[in-house]
């Protein structure tokens, strides 16, 4: 088995863990343990948290000391067993503890399955994203699996409809610890990533509109939460009225539009329209999917919106980091590339978790959640946040680069 192939099984597993649990964990901490918002909000939060921890975990500790492929194994495994045990836990103290343990295991292998893919690849530029790509597919794989699952055991009435999300996701953990076994042999990196990196590259911050850039980006990311975790329990709501058999599978309309729009739309907007306009798309983008969800209906239409998903996080998140990439100087382009990590998947979407469950918690009453009020309050943050991208964003070529000098 090649090199290239072996890399790809990792990032399908990868995110395959990741994908079996987060679109519809929601639903079954709201509907079927009786969660409050905030609380599931408070789980949701917990990847993000440990994500900014990750490098205190990878990049110092782990990576350090043992190869890579034998840390991928160990945090998986460990991982695995606690997401089986996370899937038997009922009330909430006993799950938060399990998920936040499980979260540190979890994520440092996001960066250092990462690190492995590059480190085995001849030409890491031209090769990653090929590889990378079976992530997005695992997730999309992980969803049509839950449903079928759930089909074949009888739907509402089956013995696997707890806590089977975690279930699936503690599987794949395991056999993804038996298979980084398989992959190649990664020393340990004895420069490890230095956890405050970050903190060399907010001189960039000088520039007026590299900091109106990474406002915006915070509060975007902010609201992605309200798409990952209440979109699920919306979606089975009555106002849509999707079957729990099929909910997985819907919510992997978002990941294959993902695909689609990072494949042959995303180089060629830039092409043809430029960073600005590209990401102007981008943060557009996500007023217009809320609203659909704000009105809620017809059924079919939110459902499309779903697809939206791909130009929502291509557009913005991924063409986000491209830039940071472009204006960034040479010598602390690394750590400009943590700061935006650390803004986007770590401080925005933990806050946003919390932040999105406790909007959902305000508008849910004994007759029901108002699921109209629930997304006018992202699609009124995120309408802000694009006509201020508009204002006062200018893509000045170099402008950040000099502020830094």
């Amino acid at each position: 088995m090649s090199a290239k192939t072996r890399l790809g099984i990792m990032m399908f597993l990868q995110y395959a863990i990741w994908g079996a649990w987060a679109p519809v964990l929601s639903v079954y901490l709201l509907d079927d343990l009786g969660f409050t918002g905030f609380q599931a909000g408070v789980i949701y939060a917990l990847l993000p948290l440990a994500t900014i921890l990750s490098p205190f975990i990878g990049g110092q500790v782990a990576d350090r000391y043992f190869s890579s492929e034998k840390v991928i194994a160990f945090l998986q495994f460990t991982g695995g067993i606690l997401l089986i045990a996370c899937a038997q836990a009922t009330g909430f103290t006993t799950m938060a503890w399990i998920m936040f343990f499980y979260c540190l295991l979890y994520a440092p292998t996001l960066a250092l399955t990462n690190s492995v893919a590059m480190i085995n690849l001849k030409d890491s530029e031209k090769e990653f994203g090929a590889i990378r790509v079976w992530g997005t597919i695992g997730w999309i794989a992980a969803g049509l699996i839950l449903s079928g699952w759930r089909t074949v055991g009888g739907g509402n009435e089956s013995l696997m409809m707890g806590g089977d999300m975690l279930f699936l996701a503690g599987v794949a953990s395991i056999v993804m610890a038996l298979q980084a076994f398989m992959l190649p042999k990664t020393p340990p990196q004895k420069e490890g990533v230095k956890p405050w990196a970050f903190l060399e590259s907010m001189k960039m911050l000088k520039s007026k509109s590299f900091a109106v850039f990474i406002a915006i980006t915070f509060v975007v990311s902010t609201e992605l939460e309200f798409f990952y975790i209440l979109t699920a329990p919306f979606l089975q709501s009555d106002a849509i009225g999707v079957a729990p058999a099929n909910l997985p599978a819907v919510m992997t309309i978002a990941q294959v539009a993902e695909i689609f729009v990072m494949a042959f739309m995303l180089s060629w907007a830039l092409k043809r329209y430029g960073m600005r306009k590209t990401l102007a798309i981008g943060v557009v983008a996500w007023p217009i999917r809320y609203v659909i969800f704000a009105i809620g209906g017809p059924a079919w239409l939110v459902i499309a919106s779903l697809a939206l998903h791909g130009f929502c996080y291509v557009f913005f998140f991924v063409a986000a980091f491209i830039y940071v990439d472009k204006v960034a100087p040479p010598d602390i382009r690394a750590s400009a590339q943590s700061m935006i990590a650390i803004v986007a998947l770590g401080l925005g979407r933990f806050l946003g978790s919390l932040f999105a469950g406790k909007i959902q918690e305000i508008f849910t009453t004994d007759a029901g959640t108002d699921w109209t009020g629930v997304f006018l309050v992202p699609c009124a943050l995120t309408f802000l946040c694009a006509v201020a991208f508009l204002l006062f964003f200018r893509e000045q070529g170099g402008s950040e680069a000099e502020a830094v000098a």
